[in-house]
């Protein structure tokens, strides 16, 4: 792999497409469509095996020497209008911290917005707590991606906890119903 990921420290990601049993199954299934529609991203979706205890930001981060800058969270936040729960992944660097009660809470349109508990999260994404990532979410969620994270690249789930996906802002920016917004984050 001839792809140079600034601050990555030891891992040696290979392309997902080439990796997709280490994926979640709906990752691996939006990863397969992505690359099949755009197969440039096969060089911008990458994907590396790591150990499931150290599948946290902050412990992967000290266990292979990466820069915690290079590290893009996806959480889940709804609330309700007119009866009518309204979901969003939102992914932000892991050196900021989402604005549930500003930006996120006005572009859902909702009085307050919430993150998901962890049970909820796990059965709606597919995913495992960890892992939840923003390719291969249910397609009727929103997904708000800060402006931070459509530049360079960024570490992200797999959909589990034992693997990890680095993925281009390019590719991020590309994922079906993206929307970009500055100030995602604080």
């Amino acid at each position: 792999m001839s792809t140079t990921i600034p601050g990555i420290g030891s891992l040696i990601p290979q392309p997902a497409i080439s990796s997709l049993e280490i994926l979640a199954e709906p990752v691996a299934a939006a990863v397969s469509t992505l690359v099949a529609s755009r197969p440039e991203f096969g060089d911008q979706i990458l994907a590396v095996s790591i150990d499931p205890q150290v599948a946290d930001t902050e412990a992967m981060t000290e266990a292979f020497g990466m820069d915690l800058a290079l590290s893009s969270n996806c959480i889940l936040v709804s609330g309700k209008r007119q009866g009518v729960e309204r979901v969003a992944a939102c992914v932000v660097r892991a050196t900021t911290r989402a604005d549930v009660n500003h930006v996120i809470k006005k572009r859902l349109e909702v009085r307050k917005a919430s993150f998901w508990p962890t049970e909820r999260a796990v059965e709606a994404s597919g995913m495992e707590y960890g892992g939840i990532t923003p390719i291969g979410i249910p397609s009727n969620w929103r997904l708000f991606i800060d402006s931070r994270c459509t530049r360079g690249w960024s570490c992200i789930g797999s959909g589990l906890r034992g693997s990890k996906l680095f993925v281009t802002g390019e590719v991020l920016s590309a994922l079906p119903g993206a929307e970009i917004v500055d100030g995602l984050a604080q």
